[in-house]
């Protein structure tokens, strides 16, 4: 582990940030090989001693009782894919910090709330080891994807937007610099809409300019037959979706750092 400049995310949000991907003879897919160097997982609770290279499941041992809990839910994410499109565009290792939890509703990720207590002490624990082993920490990042479980209960409006500017203002408070959005697809049925919610999505992004979208793709994967049940993906669909939004997280990055150097 000779690189030791390094961009830390925080991988945020509900079950399809937490990765639910399957994987069967229709859709034989799987999660990508990490490429050489490109990242690593910091796991705050089951291992906070050491770094361990990425892999899938991403972030499956990471639970904590009264905090972030997903049991044994998580089967495949989009966090491989981010990270090797990611560091093929910028050679920037990440640290990956798992904090995601399956059905989470925004009011749950309220400042003094069990989750977002949890996902800081997270960052912080991930930021004092680093620096513990000399890393250089260049960047402090969220990637965030939830909304579907605020979308089936009709909070697609104000509250909703307060709810998460109070969670992005904490983990500021904290040392983020963006927030770094992949939309939510279709509900994959009848009966209800997921369209208010990716349309606030997109105002959040057009109006807050510490959120960034980086990806629209899971809107595509209901008419492509890439959903497995009403609201998770066959993994081919995370792997699409992670590829895009790391290419273009890294294009917003690249043109952080240009500016920086200009």
């Amino acid at each position: 582990m000779g690189i030791k400049i390094t961009d830390l995310f925080m991988f945020m949000g509900q079950s399809n940030m937490a990765g639910r991907g399957a994987v069967t003879s229709d859709h034989p897919e799987s999660a990508p090989v990490l490429l050489p160097n490109a990242g690593y997982e910091y796991r705050a609770v089951s291992s906070p001693g050491e770094l361990v290279p990425i892999s899938e499941p991403f972030g499956r041992m990471e639970n904590r009782h009264g905090g972030i809990d997903d049991g044994d839910r998580k089967t495949g994410s989009m966090v491989t894919a981010f990270v090797n499109a990611y560091y093929a565009c910028t050679g920037v290792p990440v640290i990956g910090v798992s904090a995601s939890k399956g059905g989470s509703v925004i009011s749950q990720w309220r400042p003094g709330g069990a989750y977002l207590t949890d996902a800081i002490s997270r960052l912080d624990s991930a930021l004092a080891f680093l620096r513990s082993i000399g890393f250089t920490v260049r960047h402090q990042f969220i990637l965030w994807c939830q909304g579907e479980s605020d979308a089936d209960i009709g909070n697609t409006g104000a509250v909703y937007v307060q709810d998460f500017t109070h969670m992005l203002n904490a983990m500021t408070s904290h040392g983020i610099e963006q927030c770094f959005l992949v939309q939510i697809g279709r509900f994959n049925g009848s009966g209800r809409t997921y369209a208010p919610m990716r349309a606030l999505q997109d105002k959040i992004a057009a109006e807050n300019e510490g959120v960034t979208m980086v990806s629209r793709l899971f809107e595509k994967m209901k008419e492509r037959g890439l959903m497995k049940d009403p609201f998770h993906y066959f993994q081919q669909a995370y792997n699409e979706v992670g590829c895009d939004a790391g290419k273009n997280t890294a294009k917003y990055v690249l043109a952080l750092e240009n500016t920086v150097d200009a």
